[in-house]
């Protein structure tokens, strides 16, 4: 044998094989249909008895494979079921040729035959004939099943004669010597009437009886029959046949401990419902030792003779198989024998969850040559390996055979590599190596596994997937290693990386989108959120002259309404509250609008930035993007990014988005657990007029400070006591807003209590008479200056004044949107029109309002 069947297990001796081909021209997706149904029938209760037999089905099978039937008879087809299609009544003979000619390749062990017809109708498919059965179409073909198990139910009967002739002792017929295909040579010459050759065929003969009785259900005898076998042909060193009897030992014993099978939950054997019932209804009606049914055949008599006699522990079953190897490595020839009981004892293993002797096992399958191996032979031996590693836990080591299984797709042996295979059983490694193309899994904590070999594998499959001709899959496994891996990467590996990425993006650039793969696997997408990386953002608030502030009226009483202090010394708060947490300040519509980040190039080279903006959410905004070039590690690098909000409401900062290399990002804040931020949530508040004042007076020399809700302009005046001076102010809308209303009021402030009087005057009722006022217009504003001082307080009262002078502050402006101010019994409104909220926004010059200071001269 040059092929191993690596699907092979402990349970598959008790099996009979039937190969199921196609005779002729058959459409393959009608030919595995019917083969799918045909090998449903895999487990037949024999009638008038209480065993089963077990079918195994192949659709491919190679004849060199069935010279080893003497020597383990689960290898041996038995059966053979051709699937033809026949449109007339004259390509019957040639079909009916064809199938003749197909039973003549397993001619000589083949116990029965059927050919299923399909398409072929009239007085030829009216004939009634045990070998052949006749349908009219693919679809209409509803009796496979059954015709199956009558099929299966021959085999059994000629299985059962040939258990029963053999089993007989015939006291003075000659023993056949059996053989395998290599030995055939070695035998002849030999000496058949010497004791040693006579044992050799009674041993060999006993190990056939013992596989023909596993077959056919008689588990009991099976084991007598293989024990008996051990001691004659170990007594005689045929050590070939011996290890094939211990194996058949061992594989009894494992049908009786693990009924359920080895292969595995897919192909796992469960008992027939049948079979368990016969069990329990017939525990006391067993039939005597070697007794027949009506029909003939004897019932399973294991249960009288006692299984645990005979059968091997869990642990013996092991020893054995090692037994059973150690023969099979003697012999170059048996190459596929070894490997395929390696398989079955690591299955065997796996069950009893064995993990490190079934290492040892498959260790030692690594190392059998089994010849000159095609291509597509290594990749299924490797492929195997890394299942097996797999099914006892040696996650790792699966996944390097299963990169080498890949690696063998592109041999360059191979005249058309396999870069799409290759491609897939890369990607099926990747759990093995701990590695997953989610950069989520890797933002979550600390790094697991050993990057050094994670990043081949990444390089790999960027390698593979562009000699598939998928550039844009080249650039997603890229990016996820640039942004995965950067924290291994060497100065030199990040340089080449980044230059290799840019190379790709010329071609196709990178984005956020979700790559499915043509077997429905989705690659989620990559976002740069370390080049550069954001160690905190920060929202600004506007500048002085476009701030917002709540106003409470001019002309009303100033009542502050304060809420209780709670003091807690417990702080329990989170960075995603901190995030979530609304800012006290406000943002303007139409207004722009900046939030800082404190970003950090880890690269050694400059670092280009091609767009970068905000990525906001809850109204409408518009990101004004910018460029950016940070040195080469840079440390800590403030950047500001703006906006114009073109709606109200809540708006929140939700991250940014960046071009980097070619490749378009959207990082969230959510997803960046460790940069800080004082809150992400701000008011947007409705557009508010912006006005700009000028006055007629010079500025003064020593300006005032206002307070934080105020905007000022010092202008200076000297008067004489009684003199009056007039001071004029223009206000011009330069925003977009109307102004609808206006007040004016004034307040003296002298910080030594020397003064008394009211100093200004004023006129709003032509102001106001050109209200409101639109875009582009202005109005003109009179203020009369009218000092008049007592200076009988003290003869240090003029350099007092001199040193102090007097100020006078005032004049604020209303917005549109003011609150509706209620007037006081002493003092009337000044403004008639109704506003809609309570804020106030002033820009342009710094003369916004009008802090009149005086000068006494004496």
């Amino acid at each position: 044998m040059s092929v191993p069947d690596y699907m092979q297990c402990a349970e598959d001796h008790q099996t009979v094989l039937v190969v199921v081909q196609p005779v002729g021209i058959v459409p393959e997706d009608q030919f595995f249909r019917i083969y799918k149904r045909i090998a449903s029938v895999a487990q037949v209760s024999i009638r008038d008895s209480q065993r089963n037999l077990y079918i195994r089905y192949r659709h491919h099978y190679l004849p060199e494979n069935n010279e080893w039937g003497d020597f383990q008879t689960h290898r041996k087809v038995v059966g053979l079921i051709s699937v033809t299609t026949c449109g007339s009544a004259k390509e019957w003979p040639q079909t009916l040729d064809r199938f003749h000619s197909q039973k003549e390749v397993f001619g000589a062990t083949l116990y029965d035959s059927r050919l299923l017809v399909f398409g072929l109708q009239g007085e030829i498919a009216e004939q009634q004939r045990t070998d052949v059965a006749f349908y009219s179409s693919y679809e209409d073909c509803p009796n496979v099943e059954k015709r199956v198990e009558d099929f299966v139910e021959s085999i059994f009967i000629v299985l059962e004669s040939k258990r029963l002739d053999r089993a007989t002792d015939k006291s003075g017929d000659k023993i056949p010597l059996l053989c395998v295909p290599f030995e055939k040579k070695d035998f002849v010459g030999l000496d058949t009437d010497s004791r040693h050759y006579k044992k050799r065929c009674q041993g060999r003969m006993r190990k056939h009886v013992g596989d023909l009785c596993l077959q056919a259900g008689m588990l009991q005898d099976a084991l007598v029959h293989y024990h008996m076998a051990v001691e004659l042909l170990r007594s005689v060193n045929d050590f070939l046949w011996l290890g094939a009897a211990l194996e058949g030992l061992c594989s009894a014993s494992v049908i009786f401990h693990y009924p359920g099978g080895t292969a595995g939950k897919a192909s796992g054997r469960k008992p027939s419902l049948a079979q368990g019932q016969g069990q329990a209804a017939d525990a006391g009606k067993r039939h005597r030792p070697g007794a027949l049914t009506a029909n003939g055949i004897s019932a399973d008599t294991s249960s009288e003779i006692g299984r645990a006699k005979n059968c091997l522990g869990p642990e013996d079953i092991i020893e054995k198989y090692k037994e059973a190897i150690s023969y099979y490595g003697k012999y170059k020839n048996a190459g596929v024998i070894e490997l395929e009981a390696c398989v079955k004892a690591v299955r065997v293993l796996a069950i009893q969850k064995r993990a490190m002797e079934a290492s040892e096992f498959l260790q030692n399958a690594v190392y059998i040559n089994l010849g000159q191996l095609s291509e597509e032979e290594k990749i299924q031996r490797y492929s195997i390996l890394s299942e097996l590693y797999h099914l006892i836990g040696f996650h790792r080591k699966s996944a390097f055979f299963k990169r080498v299984a890949a690696m063998q797709c592109v041999a360059p042996t191979i005249p058309e590599p396999g870069w799409r295979a290759c491609y897939k059983l890369l990607l099926e490694t990747l759990p093995g190596y701990s590695l997953s193309l989610d950069p989520k899994d890797f933002s979550k904590g600390s790094h697991r596994g050993w990057a050094a070999v994670q990043m081949r594998l990444l390089h790999e499959l960027v390698y593979a997937s562009r000699r598939m001709g998928n550039p844009g899959l080249s650039v997603r496994h890229l990016s996820f290693l640039l942004q995965t891996m950067l924290d291994f990467l060497s100065d030199q590996e990040k340089k080449e990386v980044t230059q290799s990425l840019e190379n790709y993006t010329s071609k196709c650039p990178g984005g956020m989108e979700v790559l499915t793969l043509p077997d429905g696997l989705k690659l989620p997408p990559v976002a740069f959120s370390k080049l550069p990386i954001i160690r905190s953002v920060k929202l600004l608030d506007l500048p002085v002259s476009l701030r917002p502030h709540k106003q409470k009226g001019l002309l009303e009483n100033n009542m502050s309404t304060k809420s209780p202090f709670i003091y807690s010394p417990i702080i329990m708060h989170t960075r995603g509250e901190e995030r979530n947490k609304k800012i006290e300040f406000q943002w303007v519509q139409g207004e722009v609008c900046e939030v800082q980040l404190m970003v950090y190039n880890p690269m050694p080279f400059e670092l280009r930035v091609e767009h970068m903006g905000l990525l906001t959410s809850g109204v409408e905004f518009e990101a004004l993007p910018a460029a950016l070039s940070l040195p080469a590690e840079s440390g800590l690098y403030p950047v500001t990014l703006v906006g114009v909000p073109r709606t109200a409401g809540n708006i929140t900062v939700n991250g940014y988005h960046t071009s980097v290399f070619g490749v378009t990002s959207d990082c969230l804040l959510e997803g960046l657990p460790s940069v800080l931020t004082s809150g992400c949530v701000v008011e947007v508040i409705p557009s508010l007029p912006r006005l700009q004042l000028s006055t007629s007076l010079p500025r003064s020399a020593h300006p005032l400070q206002p307070s934080k809700e105020e905007l000022s302009s010092s202008v200076s005046v000297q008067l004489f006591n009684g003199e009056t001076q007039h001071l004029t102010i223009t206000l011009e809308n330069i925003g977009s807003e109307d102004l609808e209303t206006l007040e004016v009021a004034s307040k003296t402030c002298n910080t030594k209590e020397k003064l008394f009087g009211e100093f200004l005057s004023w006129d709003l009722d032509e102001a106001v008479s050109q209200l409101p006022l639109k875009p582009g217009q202005s109005v003109t504003l009179t203020v009369n200056i009218k000092v008049r001082l007592d200076f009988s307080g003290g003869e240090n009262l003029l350099q007092d004044l001199n040193d102090d002078g007097i100020s006078v502050t005032g004049l604020p402006i209303s917005s549109p949107l003011r609150q509706v101010l209620k007037p006081r019994a002493e003092t009337k409104p000044l403004g008639s029109e109704s506003s809609k909220t309570d804020y106030n926004h002033v820009k342009g010059s710094p003369s916004i309002p009008v802090i009149p200071r005086s000068f006494l001269n004496s």
